[in-house]
């Protein structure tokens, strides 16, 4: 599922290029550095927050044009705008549990001694193992 929230960012004067990200319908903040920078830190935080809401529950968005600068926490702070950014959360979601994760296994010393002699990769074929026992291409 996409999801597309208009976001309020502020240019600040700062030397390091800061801009302030402000997400109206979801009442959250973060920055970037740059604009780059700031757009994908908008979308990491959407991400996260909506990471385990089911899509049924997750928050309408409000049109751009009924977005008021002024809502922003950092309207002060610098040159403010508001700009769309969307989020696949299928994607988002994938992404973040395909991160690895630790997992002890044991081995009699034996085969980890021939493997570590053979120079053997043992968290790669531990899943591929299981990648063939799951039936997973």
């Amino acid at each position: 599922m996409k999801v597309i929230y208009p976001v309020i960012f502020t240019e600040t004067k700062d030397e390091k290029d800061v801009v302030l990200v402000h997400i109206p319908d979801l009442d959250r903040s973060t920055e970037g550095y740059g604009v780059i920078d700031a757009i994908e830190m908008a979308k990491d935080c959407i991400g996260n927050i909506l990471f385990d809401v089911p899509d049924s529950e997750i928050p309408a968005a409000k049109r751009i044009d009924d977005i008021d600068l002024k809502s922003s926490p950092f309207f002060e702070d610098g040159k403010s705008f508001v700009s769309l950014v969307d989020v696949d959360l299928a994607a988002f979601r994938l992404r973040e549990k395909s991160k690895s994760v630790r997992r002890n296994i044991t081995l009699p010393q034996w085969l980890d001694d021939m493997a570590t002699a053979a120079k053997l990769n043992v968290s790669a074929i531990t899943q591929g193992a299981l990648k063939r026992e799951l039936g997973i291409a």
